[in-house]
């Protein structure tokens, strides 16, 4: 099967969200703990090792970094869609200075606020541990926003088939009614969950954001 985000290419790194590429067409948002394999995601979608850095030293990604990708094609007659990947600073390592920390705090909160071209997030977690405080935020945050967000529990490598099961099976059983979530299992080494992870993002950038109720 060809990979639809191949061809991924590295546009800037924004300190701040004004220095992002325009806001116009449809982008989806890499989000999730230092630590938790978002860099090493984000090369094994795209089919591209070297895209996003990754270190033995979690927190490396210390910006907003922008990637395009191919145009996305939509419904017949409408023309495609200018489309990026956005993968935001890996938040909570201790060993961010808490002046920066409070930065990006504040700045991925306008990124998240502010951008009309933002379709949904892809929010990373180990599958070994229970989801962190910004884990959940971010999850309220887009139950809140009817904001689309696909999770993956990277790492699953590292436990048995049945162990990733278990604890996927207990992650989607803790979303609250309302909440347009999906999740799987994922593992960047091990290929696991590869094909579903790009399908998800390629619908994320197709569909983008439910409509309120309200």
């Amino acid at each position: 099967m060809s990979n639809p985000l191949q061809g991924a290419q590295f546009v800037l790194a924004a300190h701040r969200v004004h220095q992002l590429p325009a806001d116009s067409g449809a982008e989806v948002a890499f989000a999730g703990r230092s630590n938790a394999g978002k860099s090493s995601a984000l090369n094994a979608l795209t089919g591209h090792r070297g895209l996003a850095r990754t270190s033995k030293t979690p927190g490396r990604t210390q910006q907003m970094v922008a990637f395009s990708l191919p145009p996305v094609a939509q419904g017949e007659g409408q023309p495609s869609l200018e489309a990026r990947l956005i993968d935001l600073p890996g938040y909570g390592y201790a060993k961010v200075p808490e002046p920066l920390r409070e930065h990006w705090k504040q700045e991925i909160d306008a990124y998240l606020n502010q951008r009309k071209s933002l379709r949904g997030v892809v929010l990373i977690a180990d599958i070994r541990h229970p989801l962190k405080e910004f884990d959940r935020m971010m999850l309220e945050f887009c139950f809140a926003t009817g904001l689309p967000c696909h999770l993956l529990l990277t790492k699953a490598d590292k436990l048995s088939r049945n162990q990733a099961a278990q604890a996927l099976a207990a992650m989607r059983k803790s979303f609250p009614d309302g909440l347009h979530a999906t999740a799987q299992i994922f593992s960047s080494p091990a290929g696991t969950g590869v094909e579903e992870a790009r399908e998800a993002v390629m619908r994320l950038l197709r569909e983008g954001r439910v409509a309120s109720d309200e």
